[in-house]
């Protein structure tokens, strides 16, 4: 029984996705939105063709849903690319229209195909995606004759979608690269800014994951010859440049907090003009007004500002001097050997394609086989609640759920007070245009904006009208029950937080990071340090985004994965403190003993093998003593208080 003058409130793992995100409104994608979506209507009402407007529609609404990257040249595949896949999809989907198992088995094995590819990256994924959906579509709802146009118009709808895209591609070019280049430096700025303070971390995060974008959208466009792209040449070193200065931030950070020095506001003040100059594309002879920099952290922000200063404003680097850092691409034949052994023999990728095939196979059964008033909508909820990238199954299921409740009553208003026919055409610029806009927001608003723009376009296919509206609902319950009991609870790797495994990782690979960076002379390679440091931090935010996920799960698993967050901090401290030392070595102090940089290797490999495989926190027995002055003073006080976080069972018996 509840407490008097208590309120019941819901859990915050079972509401967390209820909240809107605070995201600004893509205006330049609601008016493509509306555009794409309404004009395929006019159009079709025009030529006294609705139904084809309806699946031109369709189509430029799989585009507007696949259009999430930055740089026109990743847009560009991002919506071509899937719509070849969501036009196979919809043929292969017709040609089962109302066959029943030959229906249950083609929609089984496409759902098969369609979890295992969507392993391999973003637009595999989207691919895979829209290679399911239209399946279910195409097997669901009657399309017209013959069997080569449902393909062509959705793919029509999507290249609606490209065009409206690629617009601006002429006039703005690399202006997104450059954009995300120049939020790199600022994001820099604001942690030099916060060394000493709370909001390092946070800050720190923050810059991580603007380098990584960064880098993912100038790497897309780079070619093999960087002289044929001067500018792309220009971004890739200023992006480069930018590395030292992010290295020597954790050494701020250490000084800042062992000796109460905080950076000068002239440093960050440097790095956003810096940021000012990139975008706004200026050069010529930099001009800085530091402090003088005397103990070695300030020593190494000093000269990394200063070269990265040098290398914003220059004019035309040496193509031959810019390195990516992070690798050259394999040749493509070579990735492509890679995907496919990775799609055929990897473990994870049967595995999510058998989940979503068993509850495929399920939904479709239900709606193929038994008697009762069913749509493909069933197949429809499954497919969207169990793709793999969109976050926790169940909290998917729930929000689903949620979303689609919301979004049927604005679809009982439509269908019940709009006249069908030229009306749908300000209807749909209306409700076209809240898809990005919702979107930005979260899951459950994006379902709640989606669900009225499919029923009043499935309208047009089978002229149902209000009747679709209750099926609908109860369409969604049963899909959403179907992905929580056949892809959720039959599973037992979903009740599981795999934070631990993946925090392993990353201490494992911390202690090789840390006897790479204190490698002997001849051992020594700077771009392989990077490379592993950049790695490391990229693992990190995959903790991260797992730990996130793990928190929607209802108990124990988000109380457990809740529990393991300060380790997740601790580790990424490690890391930070590592990097510290290295760049105080670099500007002056003294190097550690070999004796002592294998003893916190040795710490950090024994971390981790505790770690490995543990649901909660494991004790750590380990001893880490050493001189106070060394330099790695600071990183054996990270690793101590990492595995004091891995103890907590021993601290409470002391």
């Amino acid at each position: 029984m509840a407490r008097p003058g208590r309120r019941l409130v819901p859990p915050p793992w079972l509401t967390a996705g209820l909240r809107p995100a605070a995201a600004p409104i893509p205006w330049a994608a609601v008016a493509r939105a509306s555009v794409a979506l309404s004009a395929p209507l006019a159009v079709g009402f025009a030529v006294e063709q609705p139904v084809y407007g309806a699946l031109v529609s369709m189509g430029a609404l799989s585009g507007v849903i696949g259009d999430t990257a930055d740089a026109y040249r990743m847009r560009f595949y991002n919506i071509a690319v899937p719509q070849l896949f969501g036009a196979l999809g919809v043929t292969l989907g017709s040609l089962v229209f109302g066959d029943g198992w030959q229906a249950v088995v083609v929609l089984t094995l496409i759902a098969l195909v369609s979890g295992m590819i969507s392993s391999i990256g973003a637009v595999a994924s989207v691919s895979g995606l829209l290679l399911l959906l239209n399946a279910v579509v195409g097997a669901g709802l009657p399309m017209p004759e013959p069997w080569w146009k449902p393909p062509l118009l959705l793919a029509l709808g999507g290249a609606v979608v490209l065009v409206l895209t690629l617009l601006g591609w002429p006039l703005r070019g690399l202006a997104p690269e450059r954009r995300a280049v120049a939020g790199t430096y600022r994001a820099l700025a604001d942690l030099l800014e916060a060394t000493g303070t709370s909001e390092y971390e946070e800050r720190r995060h923050a810059v991580t994951t603007s380098l990584n974008q960064s880098y993912d959208l100038v790497l897309a466009r780079r070619t093999r010859e960087h002289g044929r792209a001067p500018i792309l040449v220009r971004l890739l070193a200023q992006l480069n440049a930018v590395i030292p200065l992010v290295e020597a931030a954790p050494a701020a950070q250490v000084a800042a907090a062992r000796f109460h020095r905080p950076l000068a506001p002239a440093v960050p003040a440097a790095v956003r003009e810096l940021a000012d100059a990139i975008e706004e594309g200026r050069t010529g002879t930099p001009v800085l007004d530091l402090p003088p920099a005397t103990r070695p952290a300030e020593k190494a922000v000093d000269h990394a500002l200063r070269y990265a200063a040098t290398v914003v404003h220059q004019a035309e680097p040496n193509p031959y001097n810019v390195d990516d850092r992070l690798g050259r691409p394999a040749a493509l034949r070579v990735r492509v050997r890679r995907v496919a052994r990775g799609v055929l023999f990897s473990e994870a990728s049967w595995r999510y394609g058998l989940r979503l095939a068993l509850c495929i196979g399920l939904a479709q059964a239900l709606v193929s086989l038994i008697d009762v008033p069913r749509s493909y909508w069933v197949a429809l909820t499954v497919t969207f609640v169990m793709k793999p990238d969109f976050g926790s199954v169940f909290s998917r299921a729930v929000l689903r759920a949620f979303g689609t409740a919301v979004g049927l009553v604005t679809a009982a208003l439509v269908l019940a007070e709009v006249p069908r026919g030229w009306w749908d055409v300000p209807v749909m610029i209306v409700l076209a245009a809240l898809i990005p806009a919702f979107s930005a927001k979260g899951y459950a608003f994006q379902t709640a904006a989606i669900t009225p723009v499919i029923l009043l376009l499935s309208d047009l296919l089978n002229r149902q009208g209000f009747d679709l509206v209750l099926p609908r609902l109860y369409d969604s319950l049963i899909g959403c029950g179907i992905a929580l009991v056949a892809g959720y609870l039959l599973w037992p790797e979903s009740w599981h937080s795999r934070i631990g495994d993946r925090l392993a990782d990353a201490v494992a690979d911390a202690a090789a990071y840390l006897a790479r960076a204190f490698c002997s002379p001849e051992e020594e390679d700077p771009g392989a340090r990077v490379r592993a440091r950049r790695k490391l931090y990229r693992d990190l935010s995959a903790v991260r985004s797992e730990f996130q996920r793990a928190l929607t799960e209802p108990p124990p698993t988000g109380t457990v994965a809740a529990a393991w967050w300060p380790l997740v901090v601790a580790v990424e401290r490690i890391v930070d403190a590592t990097t510290a030392a290295r760049v105080r070595v670099n500007h002056g102090a003294p190097p550690p003993d070999a004796e002592e940089v294998s003893a916190v290797e040795q710490q950090l490999r024994e971390l981790a093998d505790g770690l490995r495989g543990a649901e909660v926190l494991v004790e750590v027995r380990a001893e880490l003593t050493g001189d106070e002055e060394s330099v790695l003073a600071p990183l054996r006080q990270e690793v101590s208080a990492a595995r004091a976080i891995a103890t907590p069972r021993a601290a409470a018996a002391d």
